[in-house]
């Protein structure tokens, strides 16, 4: 499959035109649109540290009685993570 590369600057949200492409129709094709982190804006709003304060994630382990040692949980639960099968359910060889 060959490739064509177009860069523009997006003018309209959620609208691009490309135009004068070397293609001819019926002929199947497929977009991948690479977005620009410098300038590609996040629709998830940052937290400040008062916005995580009043998340409710700090102290969300604090009434557990079986938790003793919540950076320790915390490790334990990373390295599950990190162990169990991919997305689609297979093994990657790791485990």
């Amino acid at each position: 499959m060959g490739a064509i590369r177009v860069q523009q600057i997006v003018q309209k949200n959620g609208e691009l035109v490309i135009k004068d492409l070397p293609v001819i129709a019926g002929q199947k094709v497929e977009v991948l649109l690479l977005l620009d982190p410098s300038t590609a804006k996040s629709k998830r709003p940052r937290l400040t540290a008062k916005d995580l304060l009043n998340s409710g994630l700090v102290g969300l382990w604090a009434d557990r009685d079986d938790i003793t040692d919540s950076a320790a949980y915390a490790r334990q639960l990373r390295e599950q993570a990190q162990q169990r099968p991919d997305i689609n359910g297979l093994d990657d060889g790791n485990s």
